[in-house]
């Protein structure tokens, strides 16, 4: 059962971390183009990536969480520590990205408003946090799991050897 929760856990917070640096990069380079373009391209992101973002982010954080129950010793810190980073992520997300979100789905492409530009501002700014927070407990993840691996790796090397009568 842990190591289905590990892999859900993995999977999850990866697909979620991989989908911020997406629309990071693709923010990162709206920021040579006018408002008409910034707003059009915000609106068609609007349209659906919510929908992701909810699909990944909710389970990431579930299935970490049951993975912390069921941790033990350091594996359990490192693992409370990415629930901590996805925590930071939803608190970001609630706090700047939706309500900036919920403007901009107002916002029309031939008359974008006078301060679009640093309403983008802080968008991104607020994104570049909860990317890099979610792609740390990804990172986090990855080599809790890694370390899990290789100490049942040990545990089935000394099992076997104590079996075969060489321990």
């Amino acid at each position: 059962m842990t190591r289905f929760v590990r892999s859900a856990s993995l999977l999850f917070s990866g697909v979620f971390a991989g989908f911020l640096v997406c629309v990071l990069v693709l923010e990162n380079s709206l920021r040579g183009f006018d408002a008409a373009v910034y707003t059009q391209t915000r609106l068609v992101e609007l349209d659906s990536l919510d929908k992701l973002a909810s699909a990944t982010l909710i389970p990431a954080m579930i299935t970490t969480v049951v993975l912390a129950i069921r941790a033990r010793g350091n594996d359990r810190r490192v693992v409370l520590v990415a629930i901590a980073l996805l925590v930071i992520v939803f608190a970001t997300t609630f706090a700047i990205n939706l309500p900036i979100n919920s403007d901009q789905s107002a916002w029309s492409v031939q008359s974008p408003p006078s301060d679009w530009a640093s309403v983008r501002d802080r968008w991104q700014v607020a994104h570049a946090i909860r990317t890099v927070a979610a792609v740390l407990a990804f990172g986090l993840l990855i080599v809790t799991s890694q370390v899990n691996a290789t100490a049942q790796s040990r545990v089935r090397r000394i099992s076997q050897l104590t079996m075969s009568g060489r321990g």
